[in-house]
């Protein structure tokens, strides 16, 4: 039986990048050897990292005087290493849900942070839209895509101090305007990558202007003079982002990821508002493309687990929504299949049709 992915993270590569990464891992580049045996420094794995960051800049269209790294300890370390490098006075966030929460948290243990909105008293089901961003803030951080509530962030914000995203969940599904940003983070284990790699998109010219030390380590500038490898990086993500990057061009670059994404949330929204049994969460203008939540209709609350257990007996993988809030949600990554979402709406209907 087929299996239909919906992980959340880690979740569904394309077929092709699974299967080259899988050849790698038996033979490196016809070297004998594998790609979890070769040194980093290899002159055969120099030119992985040069190709992954040159198409992470096509593809996003990222401007001059920005760097490209692969770092380890994904999103979570991010949390600190944004403040540890850009933090010298104030921050503002924008509380959207556990990802921005955590990420405030670090923060501050770096200066004074203002958390300018919150949706928290709707256990985060929609994003705030009025609120003042503080002129003073070294930056404004922002997670464009919340995972757990199913809430997306589709166009980029106009504020007047810089701005910071997490973008680990939906990277590559719409074009961003780089330049708005100094910085963009995320773990590759959503859109990108298996685990074990971050992505981080640093403006060079906004580091340097802290007056703390910062760990070697934590130090963006130490990964931008050694290219990544400072110390070993994790090398088989790393190859497994490159034929994702391969695979993302070759699909027509990141508009048609966006229009595939539009295209398979419009279909499975459609289903939630129209099935009786079932109630999408998050508001209907904040509606994720990414990660689309919904639960039983009150009145069927109790057919919860039979909906699962009958989606589950029919190849659907990882609906169960995240333990916090319950319910369903599926995961609409860029490799997901449109083929896959219509199986998700042709189990709910049938699921209707006996009840």
């Amino acid at each position: 039986m087929k299996k239909h992915n919906f992980n959340a993270g880690p979740s569904i590569l394309p077929r092709e990048v699974i299967e080259d990464t899988a050849k790698a891992i038996l033979d490196f580049n016809g070297s004998g050897l594998s790609l979890m045996e070769i040194s980093h420094r290899a002159k055969d794995f120099q030119p992985v990292v040069d190709e992954a960051v040159a198409l992470f800049k096509e593809l996003l269209n990222i401007p001059e005087g920005y760097s490209v790294l692969f770092l380890g300890g994904g999103a979570s370390l991010e949390f600190c290493m944004v403040p540890f490098n850009f933090l010298e006075k104030k921050a503002a966030y924008l509380n959207t849900g556990v990802w921005a929460k955590k990420a405030m948290k670090e923060a501050k243990a770096f200066g004074e942070v203002v958390e300018v909105a919150s949706s928290a008293e709707s256990t985060y089901t929609y994003i705030p839209k009025d609120y003042t961003v503080p002129a003073d803030a070294d930056y404004f951080h922002i997670t464009t895509n919340n995972t757990i509530y199913g809430t997306e962030l589709k166009e980029d914000l106009n504020v007047n101090v810089p701005m910071i995203a997490d973008m680990s969940s939906d990277i590559f599904s719409r074009p961003i305007d780089v330049s708005k940003y100094i910085c963009i983070y995320g773990g590759a284990q959503k859109n990108l990558a298996p685990s074990g790699v971050t992505f981080v998109i640093v403006k060079n010219d906004a580091l340097g202007k802290v007056s703390r030390y910062i760990p070697t380590m934590l130090n963006y500038q130490t990964h931008i003079d050694s290219g990544s490898m400072f110390n070993t990086p994790p090398v088989v993500p790393i190859y497994a982002a490159l034929q994702t990057l391969r695979w993302i061009k070759a699909q027509g670059g990141v508009k048609e990821m966006e229009r595939r994404a539009t295209e398979k949330a419009d279909m499975l929204y459609a289903e939630i508002d129209r099935n009786k049994m079932f109630v999408g969460t998050a508001a209907k203008e904040d509606r994720s493309r990414m990660n689309i939540c919904f639960v039983m209709a009150p009145e069927y609350k109790e057919l919860e687990a039979d909906f699962m257990k009958f989606a589950t007996e029919r190849g659907m993988v990882g609906i169960k929504g995240h333990r916090s809030v319950g319910g369903f949600r599926a995961s609409c990554y860029n490799a997901m299949p449109k083929e896959s979402v219509q199986a998700l709406i042709d189990c709910m209907q049938e699921f209707e049709k006996l009840h």
